[in-house]
């Protein structure tokens, strides 16, 4: 039997996977729309997308397994921090869709070299395995990634309709 304690929290857990689609950001009301800034917040879970200094979107992420500081070496799941760009697609992603992201830059490389170590990559925006979830806002319940920034399949159609190859990404 559970304990009143289990039975809350179980309660909770419910709710809130039922309730999170709930805080999602309203898709953009303009197909038009193309953000020049790419702005992830890691202690909020949040991906801002901006145009011409006027917020446009916001999303709700899953972040690296190991999600404080900055990433330093391959392997430590860990969402890097810095000054990165928009640098490739990959519409055939295992993660639905992906927009990769410029890191490592030479900092990176120099810092990963001082610990004796590689920086890694192959750091993205990505959606969620096909079929991973019931509810894809269950991806929020714990940062899972080995590094990405994720969201789901139907938020990263959006931010792929909106970004561009070359826009500016802030990871703070």
């Amino acid at each position: 039997m559970f304990s009143l304690l289990g039975k809350g929290l179980l309660t909770v857990a419910c709710w809130a996977a039922w309730t999170l689609p709930a805080f999602a950001s309203p898709a953009p009301q303009s197909a038009d729309l193309v953000a020049d800034l790419v702005v992830v917040e890691k202690g909020r879970r949040t991906m801002l997308l901006f145009a011409a200094g006027q917020q446009i979107a916001r999303y709700y992420v899953a972040l690296g397994k190991n999600p404080v500081g900055k990433k330093h070496c391959t392997g430590d799941n860990r969402t890097p921090e810095g000054v990165y760009q928009i640098s490739g697609r990959k519409p055939n992603s295992d993660f639905h869709r992906a927009l990769r992201i410029s890191y490592p830059s030479p900092d990176d490389v120099a810092n990963a070299q001082a610990r004796g170590c590689t920086p890694g990559g192959d750091i993205m925006i990505h959606g969620l395995r096909p079929g991973s979830m019931a509810n894809e806002r269950q991806h929020l319940f714990a940062d899972w990634t080995r590094g990405c920034v994720a969201v789901t399949n139907k938020e990263i159609e959006q931010i792929w309709s909106m970004v561009r190859d070359g826009t500016r990404v802030e990871i703070k």
